[in-house]
């Protein structure tokens, strides 16, 4: 699993309107090729009537699935330029559909090349582009004592996830890997060692770029 990948946050379509021809790209995140596909199909039933309904999608860390189609386009006029702006952008996990209602003026290759990947860009920054950072849950549990001292310290560093009061309290913190062995010793510092620090399942949490 990667510490980091680059992502979108969320589902958004934008529009764009070229020589009369109407232009609507829908970008999403996509885990496996049957979210993307998915995706596609409802494009698709949404836009029955639409002259072309063009698509790609990168699927896996390892980038491992990539796939581009041109729905009756020129070759390499429409998925294509779609595909490589994703990998250009460095993103994973990620489909685009663009939708092109043909409005009588052709275009050209260049054109439709310009058309497809702008409105394509459009909609990939208005879903949001950050990176996925992978977290591990960590449990953590002390006398109330050390409470003050320990939320002084983490508090600043936005690290507490929950927090339960039992006959001891419970700490689950959302650590990056490199910040666990640091967070560990100085939590057990603080507590002269009376701590029960556990870790738990590995996730990944979305963080937009600014």
């Amino acid at each position: 699993m990667l510490d980091s990948y680059r992502a979108i946050n969320k589902k958004e379509q934008a529009e764009l309107e070229v020589k009369k021809s109407k232009f609507i790209a829908v970008a999403a995140p996509a885990k496996t090729e049957e979210e993307a596909l998915s995706i596609v199909e409802e494009v698709n039933k949404r836009h029955h009537s639409a002259t072309h309904n063009v698509y790609a999608y990168l699927i896996g860390q390892d980038e491992r699935i990539q796939k581009s189609n041109d729905d009756g386009e020129p070759s390499g006029t429409a998925g294509k330029p779609i595909l490589e702006l994703i990998k250009k952008e460095k993103l994973k996990n990620v489909v685009v559909v663009v939708t092109r209602y043909f409005g009588g003026i052709k275009l050209g290759t260049g054109g439709l090349i310009r058309a497809y990947s702008q409105s394509a860009k459009a909609a990939l920054i208005k879903s949001g582009i950050g990176h996925m950072q992978l977290l591990t849950k960590v449990s953590t549990a002390f006398d109330y004592s050390f409470h003050g001292k320990i939320e002084n310290y983490l508090q600043p560093l936005k690290l507490i996830n929950s927090i339960q009061f039992t006959d001891k309290v419970e700490m689950e913190l959302l650590l990056k890997n490199h910040q666990i062995p640091e967070i560990r010793q100085d939590l057990l510092n603080i507590t002269s060692g009376q701590l029960k620090f556990s870790e738990g399942e590995k996730l990944y949490s979305f963080k937009e770029e600014k």
